[in-house]
């Protein structure tokens, strides 16, 4: 394991990058600072497929443009879930969402949760949030109640749903990122008292709705509008008047193919969110007829008193639009060509033709206008699909997509709202991590006031300061009723503002302009069109065109109740609401509702504009870490204590070191003393429960000596000089430096080294021992085994043998009474037929069951005697049951019939066959041999 990733996995990843800047530091890599550091740091864990990594109380999110099925998986989500130390476990978004869980669940206050998800477009935010979505459904998922199950499941769908649609409306395609947001997204998760997800909610911020009638070179509209324009069927072009190859002003770049121009998916989610296919048919026709409006051009008059008329080819633009938006063609001319200006005591209405420029401004006003309501009208028809009762939750979990910092060549006032979002987002990270590091450096008695960080205080007194600020001084140029002036407006800027470090001017610049030194660098702004686009006039006369609109979805984007808007007497006596009011309006909503909360930082980063896997431009990535304050964390986690870890973690740790060598005598300010404060103020550790971890701690210090600890250094890093840092002992926590950090690991992996050899020879010994039993043990086993398997074998042939004499025995006694039988009764015969005259009688013959139990011997013997010859052979043979004609045996006699027959035995069997005509014979012969 490495040195860095060492480090991290004991503390949690909480001073992750921070490690690697220190251990980068002392290796004399640090040529540009702690931003060097930190991008060699995310560019070697890069390459190590580890796209997350803490800094501080941040965590960084690298963009893998791969899919890591792993690194989402339900069971992963589950072992963060079930994890009982969450700082064990490698840095992983799910981390942050099971805190913020948990925290949810332990009812600290505060109880809600906010998680801020900063980058740019295309760094992966959306992935993120969804992510993070599919994570809450998972451990928030009620699995006792079927119905509470699939209400968790609805919810996440239509949330999820509401990704394509949002993006098709509000993302567009820019210089830096394909897919960029122009619009910021505020999701909150609402959960019941039981921490289960019941409903949600979206809130958007500073749609860019000058998009729709302008582009900057090189850039796209809003996606739905290429989406419509090459994703309809020939139906729905005939309808919209979108024929094949049509040209349209408002839709620059068509002929590149991206892949979120995908028509089909932005309809389905929009299905599953609740809009059906007639209210899809209105919402895709107002488009084609704000992409017919954007045709419409006109000539200049030839006297002021005259109105403009359009052009010859965009005559039938004006009233292909009308006829799309449903409202009369000659009307929607006279709107566009002449303004009306109420004048005098009796407010008396006047009608003014509009020179060239301003017909097409208030037709930019109508699409920009049409476009901005429907964007709104979407977000609440997703908003009413996922949200539920305010009784039936308690507490939610927000998710903040915001857009990230934006440098463009050409920067507006599109750009400054979203810069100064960010830099109040910044603010309020740097507040919100101070606030916690300081109360509990108060808490544990340090001392914190030598704590440095950067303040951007003073950029955001430049952009939104009372009385006098640049968006007071664009805003009173929007009320003043004369014509804007850029360089005036400079002027004033300049002027009033000029005591601000953090505003300048390029002066080599022929247009009127202003640079503000943000957080993350310089911006340069233009002057000229801003204050017009803070104006985002909409007049009277053009909302009541909408509102005699035929079409249901434009009566419902301008109802006829808006009765102020109609009357000009109102209209001039209501203050103007200024695109930079409204968005500093709502931004200030947003700050209070992240104050309210316990907030959690995720700052993702694009590796490369490509989008490919497995490519690390530094110059890219470098400006995002600037952008997003990563290099400011941890300037801020290193002017402190970064490493704080409690009493309990402290001595389970390094207890070892106490244990492994006695304490040495050391100077005494190596010790671990209280703060400052505490000795100041006159606080003694009377307690013995507080007493007792800070000597132990102490004892564990006195094993360090600081000159093994300078060889120790000098003999790993020759060119480095680390002197021991200080570490203090709070009431709780132990808060070290880097350095003593270190050190203390150092010794730490010496002391397990040598414990871990001690263990390897007593283990060895004691395997080496056992394998010796064990063998010893097999070997008497073995020889009790063969000694019982012989005497077995010996005692089975013992038996064997016994019983084998006694059988012999038996058949030997048998067959001598049976001889011993047969030879009395030949002895008797021939003493019985020697004296007496041969006798013509045989005597009478045994019973034949009796003459076949005979031997042959006995037979023999006992055949008839009175009968010689032949008649004696046939008598023999029927005593012996031998056929009289058979062929099968052959008697042979000896030379004297007197002696009997010597011998019978059978003759072999020959097989013979003729075959004749139709049939074979066969038969057997059995001759004498």
């Amino acid at each position: 394991m490495r040195e860095d990733d060492r480090l991290v996995w004991w503390l949690g990843g909480h001073v992750d990058v921070y490690a690697v800047f220190i251990y980068s530091s002392t290796l004399g890599s640090s040529i540009n600072g702690a931003s060097v550091s930190v991008l060699r740091c995310l560019q070697e864990r890069y390459h190590g497929d580890i796209f997350y990594t803490n800094a501080g109380c941040t965590l960084v999110a690298l963009n893998p443009f791969k899919p890591v099925p792993y690194l989402y998986c339900p069971e992963l989500m589950k072992d963060y879930h079930v994890a009982p130390q969450l700082q064990k476990l490698k840095p992983h978004i799910f981390t942050v969402g099971e805190q913020t869980y948990r925290n949810v669940k332990s009812l600290l206050e505060p109880v809600n949760q906010s998680i801020i998800v900063s980058g740019e477009s295309g760094a992966g935010k959306t992935w993120t949030s969804r992510c993070l979505m599919k994570f809450y459904a998972t451990v928030a998922n009620p699995s006792a109640s079927q119905e509470s199950h699939e209400t968790v499941e609805r919810i996440e769908k239509r949330v999820l749903d509401s990704n394509p649609v949002m993006e098709a409306f509000g993302n567009a395609c820019t210089l830096r990122n394909s897919n960029s947001s122009r619009f910021g997204k505020y999701i909150q998760l609402q959960l019941n008292r039981a921490q289960q997800m019941t409903g949600a909610s979206i809130q958007t911020y500073l749609l860019e709705k000058t998009r729709v009638a302008y582009q900057a070179p090189l850039e796209r509209n809003f996606h739905i509008f290429y989406q419509i324009a090459k994703g309809a069927s020939s139906r729905e072009r005939l309808e919209w008047h979108l024929p094949e190859g049509a040209a349209f002003y408002w839709l620059p770049n068509s002929e590149r193919t991206l892949e979120e121009d995908c028509f089909e998916v932005t309809r389905d989610a929009m299905l599953h969110l609740g809009i059906d296919h007639s209210m899809q048919n209105n919402i895709f026709k107002v488009l084609a007829g704000l992409l017919h409006l954007g045709n419409v051009h006109f000539a200049d008059s030839e006297d002021e008193s005259q109105v403009c008329q359009p052009q010859e080819d965009a005559k039938c633009c004006v009233a292909t639009a009308a006829s799309l938006l449903q409202i009369p063609h000659e009307e929607l001319l006279d709107t566009l060509q002449v303004r009306r200006i109420s004048a005098g005591k009796q407010r008396q209405v006047f009608r003014k033709p509009c020179s060239r420029a301003e017909c097409e401004t208030r037709r930019d006003c109508l699409a920009k206008a049409t476009y901005g309501r429907l964007f709104d009208w979407l977000v609440s028809v997703i908003n009413g699909s996922i949200c539920t009762e305010p009784s039936s939750w308690t507490n939610f979990i927000g998710l903040l997509d915001v857009y990230g910092f934006e440098c463009f060549p050409n920067n507006n006032l599109e750009q400054l709202c979203i810069n100064y979002a960010n830099e109040k987002l910044q603010q309020h990270f740097v507040a919100h991590y101070l606030r916690a590091q300081q109360e509990e450096y108060a808490a544990e008695g340090l001392e914190w006031s030598f704590i440095s960080y950067q303040d951007n205080q003073s950029c955001l007194d430049l952009i939104e300061g009372n009385p006098v600020s640049i968006c007071s001084l664009i805003n009173e140029e929007c009320r003043l009723n004369r014509l804007s002036n850029s360089i005036q407006l400079q002027t004033r800027i300049e002027k009033a503002l000029s005591s601000n470090a953090s505003l300048s001017r390029n002066k080599l610049s022929k247009e009127p302009n202003f640079i503000i030194s943000h957080y993350a660098g310089p911006v340069q702004y233009q002057i000229e069109g801003m204050v017009e686009k803070n104006k985002d006039p909409v007049p009277p006369e053009l909302t009541q065109l909408l509102q005699h609109s035929q079409d249901s979805l434009l009566q419902k984007l301008f109802p006829s109740q808006e009765k102020e808007q109609n009357d000009p007497l109102s209209q001039s006596r209501a203050p103007v609401i200024t695109v930079v009011s409204k968005f500093k309006g709502s931004l200030e909503q947003l700050m209070q509702v992240l104050h309210s909360t316990t907030p959690h930082y995720i700052r993702c980063i694009k590796p490369n504009s490509q989008g490919q896997a497995k490519k690390f431009q530094t110059k890219e990535v470098l400006s995002q870490l600037e952008a997003c304050g990563i290099v400011e964390t941890v300037h801020i986690s290193a002017a402190g204590f970064p490493i704080r870890v409690s009493f309990q973690s402290f001595l389970e740790r390094y207890a070892l070191l106490r244990k492994s060598c006695p304490p040495q005598p050391s100077p005494s300010s190596r010790l671990p003393s209280s703060s400052p404060t505490r000795k100041a103020s006159g606080q003694q550790l009377t307690s013995e429960e507080d007493a007792m971890p800070q000597s132990l701690i102490r004892d564990i210090l006195l094993t360090l000596p600081h000159s093994v600890q300078t060889a120790t250094v000098l003999r790993d890093h020759p060119e480095a000089r680390l002197a021991p840092g200080p570490i203090h002992c709070g009431r709780t926590k132990v808060f070290m430096t880097d350095s003593m950090l270190e050190l203390l690991e150092h010794w730490r992996v010496r002391t397990l080294n040598k414990c871990a050899r001690c263990i390897q020879f007593c283990w060895r010994r004691h395997q080496h021992r056992k394998l010796e039993k064990q063998r010893w043990a097999a070997t008497l086993l073995q020889a009790a085994t063969r000694s019982w398997l012989t005497r077995k074998r010996i005692q089975r042939l013992h038996a064997a043998a016994t019983s084998i004499k006694r059988a012999w025995r038996k058949w030997r006694a048998k067959m001598d009474s049976l001889v011993s039988i047969e030879l009395d009764n030949v002895e008797e015969s021939c003493v019985s037929r020697v004296p007496e005259p041969p006798l013509s009688t045989t005597l009478p013959w045994p019973p034949r069951s009796t003459v076949q139990l005979w031997p042959l011997g006995l037979v023999l013997s006992n055949s008839p005697v009175g009968v010689t010859g032949m008649r004696r052979n046939l008598s023999l043979q029927a005593c012996l049951q031998i056929p009289c004609h058979s062929n099968t045996y052959k008697v042979e006699a000896t030379q004297h019939d007197q002696a009997g027959i010597t011998s019978i035995r059978a003759l072999p069997q020959v097989r013979k066959s003729w075959g004749g005509g139709g049939g074979t014979t066969t038969y057997v012969n059995n001759n004498n041999m």
